[in-house]
């Protein structure tokens, strides 16, 4: 029997190769269509993608420029450190016990500690782990005479951060540290990478730019594995330029020996004429090759990060009550006012009372009829609380302004420093900045103290010496600074004439000096070789409650001074003259025997 012929059926089969070329075609066209899209559309994007894969940047960072004194002497500079790192990509699979072994056994580093560091992982290093840090030549020798059967592990160059001297000056120059993840943010865009060091606080912050350098790197090939098959370029990194400051080493030297056995204080030098900076001296003070250390312990950090004894804050940016050392910037508003001229005389006396209170003079007798100059001399009270009741909180306060107080001192280091204060009605009609308006009226208790630089009173060694400087130098008011910059220092605006009378000047002046020839500065005098010194002591009530503090302001020579020295004994009792004037004379000491030269 014959079987009919389904024409459904055939006629399907005749369409299946139309269906299978459409499919061909359509899959064609989509490749093409693909292809087309990656390579014409976005051809440059994926070539760059692909190289990337390929092409790896290994970073050399940059070598510091050097922080030099005024002589040329090195303050800072970068040192070489060798390092052993860890390399992933380049480790085979399995084999990190057995390189672990080896690496402890050949240069005699615990296994425990390479087993420590490997898990930290990469952190800033990007691509390979920090095993150990500055490695001893010894152990850099061993590692290269066995380097091709340590597959993984690499010994390298660093370049870190060096103070030669120590702590001297460790508040002044600064320190480095590697940047935060927030801040590479905003640093990347400038050429910074994750690995790089950064200014954190004093010269090495400030002038940051002018030391960091460029950093450079080798351009290299690699495998799928990572293993590095040729290099493609090599630029060198650019170092950062030296930097030359003000600071005088010996001086600063000489001051950080004086600040010794004082449980805080500082230190001030400063050139009156032009602001330039010649010491600056804080103690406590901290070791900055600490934060070289490529890794430190939580005890460590916590040792200098929350000891009490706050290593890292600078006390000659910081503000105290000044003492008697604030008493020519009475007698400056005294003679200013018309209502106390230069000759002037008053009666002193035991005490005087003011408001609720009898105010004493040091002696408890006063010191009789005596003008402006035997003031300062003796360091009188009474005198000067009628001075300063009688001239007032505001004509004050606006002498105090006019020498620079109540605001930054204009150095480069001026985001640590602080600005001080000089209470007044005003300030306290306010509230005094802790208090509702009007809840805090200014009272004659705080006019007397502010008359003698206590209580409503308090200013940084560095404003102290500037205001000093101003008496020195014939009346303008100088910019300190660390690094001079090639500009003229005694120029407006840098240096600005004061609105003070040649006489009143001389009068203070003459009073300075007497506190030295036969006042309560005499001891000044046990060193000989010293030219003429006019200054003031000072002892201060700590308005925190703490210890009195002990002060020595002064210039020398008299009359033309060419130095200022403000000695400054945190919570040190018994007076300026026992305590900081000492400290002020090792100073002058060495300044004396430079200038002798």
């Amino acid at each position: 029997m014959a079987i009919a012929s389904n024409p459904h059926r055939s006629a399907g089969l005749q369409r299946q190769p139309a269906v299978l070329l459409g499919l061909v075609l359509f899959f064609a066209s989509a490749m093409v269509l693909r292809l087309g899209w990656l390579q014409l559309l976005h051809g440059s994007e994926n070539r760059e993608r692909a190289d990337e894969n390929r092409i790896r940047l290994l970073a050399r960072n940059p070598v510091r420029g050097r922080i030099l004194d005024r002589h040329g002497q090195v303050l800072v500079s970068s040192r070489l450190i060798y390092s052993l790192y860890l390399q992933p990509k380049d480790l085979p699979k399995g084999s990190w016990p057995a390189l672990r072994d080896r690496l402890s056994a050949l240069l005699k580093i615990p296994q425990k500690q390479l087993e420590q560091r490997k898990r930290r992982g990469p952190g800033k290093q990007e691509y390979r782990i920090e095993l150990a840090s500055e490695l001893t030549p010894e152990q850099v020798l061993r590692f290269r005479e066995q380097a091709s059967d340590l597959r993984g592990a690499q010994v390298d160059l660093d370049v870190v951060r060096s103070y030669p001297h120590g702590s001297l000056g460790s508040h002044t120059l600064g320190y480095t540290q590697p940047i935060t993840e927030q801040e590479y943010k905003v640093l990347a865009k400038r050429g910074y990478k994750i690995r790089d060091r950064i200014g954190r606080i004093g010269v090495e912050a400030a002038y940051e730019q002018h030391l960091r350098g460029t950093w450079g790197g080798q351009m290299v090939e690699v495998n799928a594995m990572g293993e590095i098959q040729r290099v493609l370029g090599d630029r060198p990194s650019k170092a950062g330029k030296d930097l030359v400051v003000t600071l005088d080493l010996p001086l600063q030297r000489a001051a950080e020996t004086a600040l010794k056995g004082k449980p805080g204080g500082a230190i001030v030098a400063l050139n009156p004429r032009t602001g330039a900076i010649l010491a600056l001296a804080s103690r406590p003070n901290f070791d900055p090759n600490f934060f070289s250390k490529t890794v430190t312990t939580q005890r460590e950090y916590d040792a200098l990060f929350a000891s009490p004894s706050k290593p890292l804050f600078s006390r000659a940016m910081n503000a105290y009550d000044p003492g008697s050392t604030w008493k020519p910037v009475t007698a400056f508003a005294g003679m200013a006012s018309g209502k106390f001229p230069a000759n002037t005389k008053l009666m002193t006396r035991g005490c005087i009372t003011y408001g609720g209170h009898c105010f004493p003079d040091h002696n408890g007798a006063g010191f009789g009829l005596i003008g402006y100059e035997d003031a300062l001399r003796f360091s009188s009270n009474t005198f000067y609380y009628q001075i300063g009741v009688g001239v007032g909180s505001m004509p004050l306060y606006d002498a105090a302004v006019k020498l620079g107080f109540t605001k930054p001192t204009g150095i480069e280091i001026g985001y640590e420093e602080s600005t001080g204060l000089v209470g007044n009605e005003q300030w306290a009609a306010k509230g005094r900045t802790w208090g509702k308006p009007g809840t805090t009226p200014w009272i004659p208790e705080d006019m007397a103290s502010m008359s003698i630089g206590q209580s409503v009173v308090q200013v940084t060694p560095l404003q102290l010496a500037r205001a000093y400087a101003v008496f020195a130098n014939g009346g303008y008011l100088i910019t300190p600074h660390l690094v001079d910059r090639g500009l003229d220092w005694t120029a407006p605006p840098r240096r600005t004439k004061v609105d003070i009378k040649p006489s009143t000047l001389a009068t203070i002046n003459r009073g300075l000096r007497k506190v030295v020839q036969e006042g309560t500065g005499y001891a000044m005098n046990q060193a000989a070789e010293l030219p003429p010194v006019a200054g003031k002591t000072g002892t201060a009530e700590d308005s925190t409650g703490g210890p009195d503090h002990a002060w020595f302001a002064c210039f020398a020579p008299y009359p033309n001074g060419e130095i200022v020295v403000v000695a400054f004994a945190q919570n040190t009792p018994g007076g300026g003259s026992v305590h900081a004037l000492p400290m002020a004379r090792q100073v002058l000491q060495v300044w004396a025997q430079q200038r002798s030269r």
